[in-house]
């Protein structure tokens, strides 16, 4: 099994409101372009990258955040197909960011999907919600963790703020994830922290890699995506073989430019095996294995 190629995208939220759908379409199309250039196999966009389209779908005007999500939601089949078919053209595994989705409970959840070069799709819901997603935009707790059997094996979505709950990606982890994905979305340097030093925590207690990519730039014309701080890096286990500071790489602060890193999983075994600790073996507790999730 060859490492895995993969591209993260601090994604550029635009100064001037897009369009519509079919724009974003060919913003996402440019974007993976580039990715499919770089060699990637598979390409992470932050969480809510779409939410850009919020402000344009809706018709208040100025737009509020209650009207964003209400628009979001109801075009998230066509948002969805849309990053199916751009998964598609580009020959890539995508995680295109994630969307807000009501379920027929009539619920909304947050919710990431992930995507096969062949346009199938399998997704992750977020577990844990922040106070604005709670309180203000009334989304509602998904799904529990799962996994997603990939070329390169297994791996775990734990969206933004679900990365700071170990035990999220402990089942991930205990169902044979080596790689986990965070994507997010956050508007301070602190919100991104929370995010960066708990995603680097996961890799040393689980010896694997975790992965973050925000949302960058500011949207003075959305009242849900106004600020947007971060930035791209993959974490690993701090011990032999693995650079001291436990940093796979790290692209610069709000910068909005793809970084690349080949990842092996075999790299993971081997330090879970042989290192000079064992944090995975070594957990406290028992955690019941996340179950794997089906593509349709």
């Amino acid at each position: 099994m060859k490492p895995l190629r993969l591209a993260l995208l601090p994604y550029p939220v635009p100064v001037e409101r897009p369009d519509g759908v079919p724009a974003f379409a060919t913003k996402l199309d440019r974007l993976l372009d580039e990715a499919r250039v770089g060699g990637a196999d598979l390409a992470v966009l932050p969480e809510y990258a779409c939410v850009e389209l919020g402000a344009s779908l809706c018709r208040a005007a100025p737009p509020t955040e209650a009207a964003e999500l209400a628009a979001m939601v109801e075009a998230a089949p066509v948002i969805l197909a849309s990053m199916r078919e751009a998964a598609r053209r580009a020959g890539l595994w995508l995680v295109p960011g994630s969307l807000a989705m009501r379920d027929p409970d009539g619920l909304i959840r947050n919710r990431a999907p992930l995507i096969a070069p062949d346009g199938r799709v399998a997704f992750q819901d977020k577990q844990a919600m922040t106070r604005f997603e709670s309180e203000r935009w009334g989304v509602s707790a998904g799904a529990p963790p799962s996994v997603f059997e990939t070329p390169w094996g297994r791996i775990g979505i734990s969206i933004c703020y679900d990365v700071e709950f170990p035990l999220h990606v402990r089942a991930q982890v205990e169902a044979g994830a080596w790689l986990i994905l965070a994507p997010s979305c956050t508007d301070t340097l602190h919100g991104f922290n929370r995010v960066r030093l708990t995603a680097a925590a996961r890799a040393v207690e689980n010896q694997c890699f975790v992965a973050v990519t925000p949302t960058v730039g500011e949207a003075p014309w959305s009242a849900a995506l106004d600020v947007n701080r971060g930035q791209a890096a993959v974490f690993g286990p701090v011990d032999r073989d693995f650079p001291e500071d436990g940093v796979i790489a790290e692209g610069a602060l709000d910068e909005p430019r793809w970084l690349f890193t080949d990842l092996d999983p075999k790299r993971i075994e081997a330090v879970r095996e042989d290192g000079a600790v064992r944090n995975h073996l070594g957990w406290l507790g028992t955690v019941p294995p996340a179950p794997v999730a089906r593509f349709a």
